[in-house]
């Protein structure tokens, strides 16, 4: 007889394993753990012998590289009412990312200054300048052209004002060298300064980064930082600006709505009187640099429209279709369908530019930087034909559900997937359309709630580290979905909204938390892995 054959009595039934309905660990591969399960009930059937590992060994969690410091003030300030401002929500930069790129401009940026500012003894000693990129930056950072970005920050350039063709030449001669000027000494820097260092380890964020001021091996300032997303930058010991109380303290919409219904006030106005009492700056000032973002992005897609036909930047060899997309819904005969092809071709307009590393607006990132201007373009002159006062407004808006967002779950793929790119994109947008044409409060967040919905659980998985594929298209998406969630909250009942969209950011906020790293912007799985560049 065979060893392994149990001794069964003739006609006797095989007791089976009762079904173990416990969720697979935090983080685990949900059809591998299924397949294992699934393989070891068979082995005990067919043997009538338990596995003893598998019968009495409890799974435990894999590591999984997820966890975000709880000291970073991004983190902290969930804790309180939201504080963020529109001037630091919408931000102009190159890109292709507002974390990749914009933040570690920045974070270089202001590393040049405060080394500006050492006595002179100290710069008189100083030879050489050096970043290390960590975790995601370090993963993914070559497609977002990280490197170039932190180059440029370090020899006193700032996202807002650089000329992407600085970045560009970069990219072309990657030999290049220049003289960052410190008091009297003049050092030398080049791409080889950059380093791209451990994609994997304990980092307080994702997306670490350590600059120094090196006398030979020796640090003269040292810092460390983080690019925590949307193009915020935080470092260790950073202690955030003291700023005013708003008027009207919210850390969720269900708050916001509260403050509207009870002083008669919509979402827009609500942010307009936190802005003033924040900032202490006048609404002519906020609707100025308001009017400057409406430029911005209307600019990005009239320059992506008729940019011609070419291949992007990168190893994927990817071709724009902006161009093509926009004149082909203008030959369309019906409405609905010339509508969301122009729509569609607008975000495409957005990304394209974003991916070819030229100026463009976070809303709330780069790598969604499709969808809001495509809202705005859709409401202007070649569109609904909305004042730029509306519009104004709609920003207002969009910006409120952005915040709430960013306050109570994360606007960073490395954090949590692209539902937080282009999902709270596609939600700004929903909300910005619902105030543009003056539907109750109720209405814009519903909307906003909808559209975040349907993008849950949305990976960042951009192919061989560019914000190409499926970054582009995904613009396009948002933008259709903004406008589907807008659609959906104006015809339905609204008080009949089951789901509201503070429910949703927490979904996102534990979606995120239990997303498996390999999904949040590292180009390790998903499209990523499927997708075989030739």
């Amino acid at each position: 007889m065979d060893c392994l054959a149990p001794e069964v009595p003739q006609n006797a039934e095989l007791a089976l394993p009762e079904l173990d309905l416990s969720e697979p660990p935090l983080g685990s591969d949900r059809r591998a753990f299924m397949m294992r399960s699934a393989l070891a009930t068979a082995i005990v059937a067919l043997t009538g012998r338990p596995l003893v590992a598998f019968a009495q060994s409890p799974a435990i969690d894999p590591v999984v590289n997820v966890g975000v410091d709880p000291n970073l003030d991004v983190v902290r300030r969930s804790k309180g009412p939201v504080m963020t401002l529109i001037d630091e929500f919408y931000k102009v930069g190159p890109g292709p990312s507002s974390s990749h790129t914009i933040g570690p401009m920045r974070i270089t940026y202001d590393f040049y200054q405060r080394a500006s500012k050492l006595p002179a003894a100290q710069l008189d000693q100083a030879t050489a300048l050096r970043v290390n990129l960590f975790g995601s930056l370090s993963a993914t950072g070559k497609g977002h052209g990280t490197e170039r970005a932190a180059l440029a920050g370090l020899i006193g350039m700032e996202p807002a004002t650089t000329d992407p063709a600085f970045l560009d030449g970069l990219a072309a001669d990657p030999t290049q060298t220049f003289k960052v000027k410190l008091g009297s000494k003049e050092i030398p820097v080049s791409l080889a300064d950059v380093i791209y260092d451990e994609t994997k380890g304990d980092f307080h964020h994702p997306n670490t980064m350590r600059v120094a001021l090196l006398a030979g091996d020796k640090p003269l300032l040292e810092q460390e930082y983080y690019s925590v997303g949307g193009g915020f930058i935080e470092w260790e010991g950073y202690v955030p600006p003291k700023k005013n109380p708003p008027k009207y303290p919210y850390s969720t919409m269900a708050e916001a709505l509260a403050h509207a219904e009870r002083d008669n006030l919509t979402l827009a106005q609500l942010m307009m009187a936190n802005e003033t009492a924040i900032s202490g700056r006048s609404e002519a000032e906020i609707n100025a640099f308001l009017d400057k973002i409406i430029g911005a992005m209307r600019a990005t897609v009239k320059t992506g429209l008729e940019a011609p036909t070419a291949v992007l930047p990168g190893p994927i060899k990817l071709k724009t279709k902006a161009g093509d997309v926009y004149k082909n819904a203008l030959k369309q005969e019906s409405p609905a369908r010339r509508g969301i092809g122009v729509v569609s071709a607008a975000a495409l307009a957005g990304s394209e530019e974003n991916a070819r590393g030229h100026l463009v607006i976070t809303a709330p990132t780069g790598g969604s930087a499709g969808v809001m201007p495509a809202i705005v373009y859709s409401l202007g002159p070649d569109g609904a034909k909305v004042s730029d006062e509306k519009i104004r407004e709609a920003l207002l808006a969009a910006g409120l559900v952005g915040y709430l967002c960013k306050h109570n779950a994360t606007l960073s793929a490395a954090e949590g997937g692209c539902q937080a790119e282009i999902g709270v994109a596609s939600a700004m947008g929903a909300a910005a359309l619902g105030q543009a044409h003056d539907t109750s409060n109720l209405v814009m967040a519903n909307g906003a709630g909808a559209a975040l919905e349907h993008h849950l659980g949305m990976t960042c998985d951009p192919v061989a580290g560019f914000v190409q594929i499926p970054c582009i298209e995904r613009c396009a998406f948002g933008a259709v979905k903004a406008w589907t969630g807008f659609l959906m909250a104006q015809n339905e009942i609204p008080a009949n909204r089951r789901v509201d969209l503070d429910t949703v950011i927490e979904a996102m906020a534990l979606t995120a938390k239990e997303m498996n790293s390999k999904y949040k912007e590292t180009s390790e799985g998903g499209m990523a892995v499927s997708l075989v560049l030739c």
